[in-house]
């Protein structure tokens, strides 16, 4: 790789790290091709990316994006994206899928580096629908009371 090229990852990656909100990074041993893409299929679909960065280029770029913190150390996969929420949930899905094979390090959430324990709980954590449709259902419980005792008031005059 000529010092062109890698100056131009570094300019792409820092950019693209200091626009999106969730970063975090995992180690990975024994992944497979196939298993990486589905990864990426999936992060794809939702608005994120993930690479596998050498470990020298990560840390310029992520230094050019003021971001400090993150353990780079033998082999890593990058996720990140414009919802932190979702790269929480999409590293700690694959991290589940694979076990030992990928394991998440760390993470940058809200200017703040964050171990593993966090991302795992974040992960866990409903997403911006979810909770806009329990929201929606708390609203819409007295209405949809009110509407069954009316039909249980026409079911008992209509019986007797």
């Amino acid at each position: 790789m000529t010092k062109a090229e890698k100056n131009s990852i570094i300019e792409s990656l820092s950019a693209e790290f200091a626009a999106s909100q969730g970063l975090a990074v995992a180690g990975y041993r024994a992944v497979t091709v196939k298993e990486l893409e589905a990864m990426r299929n999936e992060a794809r679909a939702n608005g994120m990316k993930v690479k596998v960065v050498k470990n020298t280029l990560a840390a310029i770029a992520l230094d050019k994006a003021k971001i400090e913190g993150l353990e780079l150390k033998d082999t890593n996969i990058v996720v990140w994206g414009p919802d932190q929420l979702d790269v929480c949930k999409l590293i700690a899905k694959f991290a589940d899928s694979y076990k030992d094979r990928l394991v998440v390090k760390s993470a940058y959430l809200d200017g703040k580096v964050v171990d593993a324990t966090t991302v795992i709980a974040m992960s866990k954590l409903p997403s911006k629908n979810e909770l806009i449709g329990m929201l929606l259902s708390v609203w819409t419980a007295p209405a949809r009371m009110f509407v069954t005792a009316l039909d249980e008031v026409r079911k008992q005059k209509e019986s007797a």
